[in-house]
């Protein structure tokens, strides 16, 4: 059973990375006295006695010491970086998942989970990250400097604080703008996916300078906001790094004093100096990347919040392939992110129906009388507010997703095809090779021809680069997908908007062709050819079932039901469908 929230999960399987990591930070911190203690004696020893050996052994010494922190800081380095990569090994299939499901109902928390995995990836092998690590360090480092002398401690631990108190007033003055600039980045890379993919309509509609002039203001206010928020933020980061070099300064002030009363020594003003600056250097490290730290936060924090119960899938018992019955029981949905709105009239109410194997389902009706919400609701892109959909006496939701999407076939009246070869698109990326079922599927759909007609044939690409297919072959092509493996419950949305007179007889020799296997075939039409080869059919109206059964019975209904020629408004869909 998988975790119910991957990303968290993720997180606790790398403790141990971690743990290790912060080993080697306490080597690393140890072995920074190197430093200090080598000015200490050679001030304090070598230029009192004058011994040469002495130095040479002191920095052999120091020389093997910085051998040993160069290689901990290696190794911190390399186990947070391998720990970031795991982390995106782990949780990066349930980022896409959530990713490709932004777009339905309910998903578009989720929209965001790959760039913010990146944002958290990259943060963890950053110098922020590191800097954490050795913050625990800085109050040993000011415990030195105070054994050396109290007066030396006090005013290491003085400038302690108040670096403290400028990271924690940065991130109080800070995160939020920054935060709030994340999230319209987000809306304004929406934006731009949104108008590349419709540049093709943009453009010659004269909307280009439109959409531009829309682009701009949303890049310029989240700039505005985000430099309000980094100006700040440099305005720390500037203050902390002057403050520590005048830290510095004092630090050499006091001690050359001290040493003046013959309180300490000359070489503890130069290892105080060094040991001072270490104390501060996480402080000022963290302030320094304070914005990747805060865009870090809150990618973790979305992460949290949308992957919980992302991967709880309690194990399913695996049913049998079903045989193509389907049951529809009071099937409603109102509109995306309405369904805690019962005052709204749903765009789907109340639909029942059965189909037997074999059956082919013609759904006609109106513009918005909801048939592409009874296809998405039919093969479980979308979820209903009331009602079930039943196969073969089974909820969708008994069956494992990946083994029910085999037994369905699915044209969505929006086509997009994946860059990918043909071939691959047509057997649905699936790492099995069968190059007989992809050649069936597309002759089925009367593709073949039209596709060895294409320069690379079913290796020819589709994508950025590649020559554009028409509408008619792409849908083609994503007839050919839905019809591949041989699927039990085929749903077509408007399976014939691109198609010419050779492609809806196509399509009905391949709507007969499945109802012969055995399949249950519904096709949501407008225009009359698409349900040629059904034989029962559904009219809707404004969301309910104004008519059903079989095609004959429901074209003789409306046809009795049509006007007088000189009455006559324009035809309804079954009455066109009747003539």
């Amino acid at each position: 059973m998988t975790p119910a929230n991957p990303y968290r999960a993720a997180i606790g399987r790398l403790r141990p990375a971690l743990w290790g990591a912060l080993l080697f930070s306490a080597g690393v911190n140890l072995l920074m006295f190197a430093g200090p203690l080598f000015m200490l004696q050679v001030y304090d020893r070598v230029l009192a006695s004058g011994s040469v050996p002495t130095l040479q052994g002191l920095f052999a010494a120091v020389l093997g010491a910085y051998a040993f922190l160069g290689l901990y800081d290696f190794l911190r380095t390399r186990i947070l970086s391998r720990a970031a990569y795991r982390l995106d090994a782990e949780a990066g299939d349930a980022a896409f998942a959530l990713r490709l499901r932004s777009g339905l109902p309910g998903g578009e928390r989720g929209a965001r989970a790959p760039q913010d995995l990146a944002t958290v990836r990259g943060f963890m092998a950053s110098p922020a990250a590191t800097g954490f690590f050795d913050l625990p360090w800085t109050p040993v480092f000011v415990a030195v400097t105070w054994l050396i002398h109290p007066w030396l401690g006090m005013l290491t631990l003085g400038g302690a604080v108040i670096a403290a108190i400028m990271a924690l007033a940065n991130q109080m003055r800070t995160s939020r703008r920054i935060a709030k600039a994340m999230s319209m980045d987000g809306a304004e890379a929406r934006f731009l996916e949104q108008a590349a993919r419709s540049g093709e309509a943009l453009v010659p509609m004269g909307m280009a300078g439109a959409a531009k002039d829309r682009w701009r203001r949303m890049h310029d206010e989240g700039l505005a906001i985000g430099q309000e928020g980094g100006d700040r933020g440099e305005a720390y980061t500037a203050f902390s790094k002057a403050f520590r070099m005048l830290l510095q300064s004092a630090l050499l002030g006091l001690g050359g004093y001290l040493a003046l009363r013959q309180e300490i020594s000359p070489g503890m003003i130069v290892a105080t100096s060094i040991i001072a600056g270490r104390a501060l250097a996480p402080i000022d490290a963290v302030i320094g990347q304070w914005r990747a730290v805060v865009r870090a936060r809150e990618a973790h924090r979305r992460l949290l919040a949308c992957m919980e119960g992302a991967g709880a899938r309690p194990p399913v018992t695996g049913l049998p392939a079903p045989t193509g019955a389907l049951a529809v029981r009071e099937l409603t949905r109102r509109a995306p992110g309405m369904e805690r709105r019962p005052d709204l009239k749903p765009i789907l109410r109340g639909v029942s129906f059965d189909l037997s194997p074999g059956d082919g389902l013609g759904v006609i009706g109106p513009s918005a009388s909801g048939k592409s919400t009874l296809a998405r609701l039919l093969v479980g892109a979308w979820k209903p507010d009331l009602g079930e959909v039943r196969l073969d006496g089974a909820t969708l939701a008994q069956w494992d997703p990946e083994d029910l999407g085999r037994h369905i076939g699915y044209l969505p009246q929006t086509l997009e095809l994946l860059p990918g070869t043909i071939g691959e698109n047509i057997r649905r990326f699936d790492a099995a090779v069968d190059d007989e079922a992809v050649i069936a599927a597309a002759k089925l759909a009367g593709a073949h021809e039209m596709i060895l007609k294409l320069p690379g044939g079913y290796e020819t690409p589709i994508g950025a680069g590649a020559p554009p297919l028409s509408g008619g072959q792409a849908q083609r092509v994503g007839l050919a997908r839905a019809l591949y493996g041989a699927p039990k419950l085929v749903v077509l949305d408007e399976p014939n908007a691109h198609l010419d007179a050779e492609g809806d007889e196509a399509l009905t020799r391949a709507v007969l062709a499945v109802r012969k296997s055995g399949a249950a075939v519904i096709v949501m039409a407008h225009r009359p050819s698409a349900v040629a080869a059904v034989n029962k059919i559904m009219v809707l109206n404004d969301g309910a079932v104004a008519d059903f059964g079989e095609k004959t019975e429901v074209l003789r209904r409306a046809t009795r039901a049509a006007p007088a020629p000189a009455q006559a408004a324009a035809p309804t869909p079954a009455r066109e469908i009747a003539q």
